[in-house]
């Protein structure tokens, strides 16, 4: 354990990209082997305003990491924080806790509060338009949403009292799990449920994306299936039924253009009608 953390403390640049395109790119395959849905669509066409938000993302984080680095560095030096006013545990147990209340602060909660204040869910709506989810519809935020995303992480940093080596843990099983869970594969039925007790899996969060509420607003976690089973928000909807995009926003032509979605927050509701993009 001790060697992880040392690694993740000062993990390179090069290795994070790593992570990051060897992820899109393992599920990706996967997507061609166990896929859930056969979408009628040019696979590289979808992908590309995905990537482009991909991108976006990793310039707010990068131009940004400083601030999670001071913060980091000053929780560490002055003990503050959860993890640091329990007990002395296991360095194991330590980790774990750090991740488990990064998934909170950074993951769920930020996450939830977008579907409940209104100028939020308009910046968020980018995501749940895609109508064809898969590996690349992971990243696909809004550079807006991107900055937000990152305050929530900044605060659970604080809060938590994580040293930078659990951060950047965290964000690597965060972007995994993010890709795993957004993936168009399938799993066999008993497997994905067994995993959705601890774990979020592929279903659960496909349930997330389900076009109308009350299915839009539930399973909000990206590693931890338990703070949506614990706080009341977990729902299940059977994979056969699930039609991806958003009512409010229908126009899926609309939804793949990239200036368009760019000032998708900006615009009003649209009719909520909406086909199977399945089809």
């Amino acid at each position: 354990m001790e060697n992880l953390i040392n690694y993740f403390e000062t993990i390179p640049t090069l290795h994070r990209s790593i992570i990051l395109v060897g992820g899109i790119t393992f599920f990706w395959l996967l997507e061609g082997i166990l896929p859930l849905y056969t979408f009628n669509y040019k696979k590289w066409k979808h992908a590309a305003p995905n990537l482009f938000f991909t991108l976006t993302t990793i310039i707010v984080n990068f131009a940004l990491a400083f601030l999670l680095l001071k913060t980091a560095d000053w929780v560490q030096l002055n003990n503050f924080g959860i993890i640091n006013w329990l007990p002395e545990m296991p360095l194991a147990l330590y980790v774990f806790l750090g991740v488990f209340f990064l998934d909170f602060f950074g993951a769920y909660l930020a996450h939830f509060v977008e579907h409940k204040v209104r100028v939020l869910w308009k910046v968020h709506l980018v995501h749940h338009t895609d109508h064809k989810v898969d590996t690349t519809t992971a990243n696909r935020h809004h550079p807006l949403e991107s900055i937000i995303r990152f305050a929530f992480t900044l605060f659970g940093v604080f809060i938590v009292g994580t040293p930078i080596a659990i951060v950047m843990l965290y964000q690597s099983l965060s972007l995994i799990a993010t890709q795993f869970t957004h993936a168009n594969i399938k799993l066999p039925r008993k497997v994905d449920n067994a995993l959705s007790y601890f774990l979020v899996s592929p279903d659960m969060h496909k349930v997330h994306h389900h076009y109308v509420l009350p299915y839009t607003d539930s399973n909000y976690g990206n590693i931890f299936s338990v703070w949506d089973r614990l706080l009341g928000t977990f729902m299940k909807l059977d994979r056969d039924k699930l039609i991806y995009g958003v009512d409010v926003f229908p126009d899926e032509a609309e939804n793949s253009s990239i200036t368009n979605l760019l000032k998708q927050p900006f615009q009003k509701y649209r009719n909520p009608t909406i086909g199977n993009p399945k089809e």
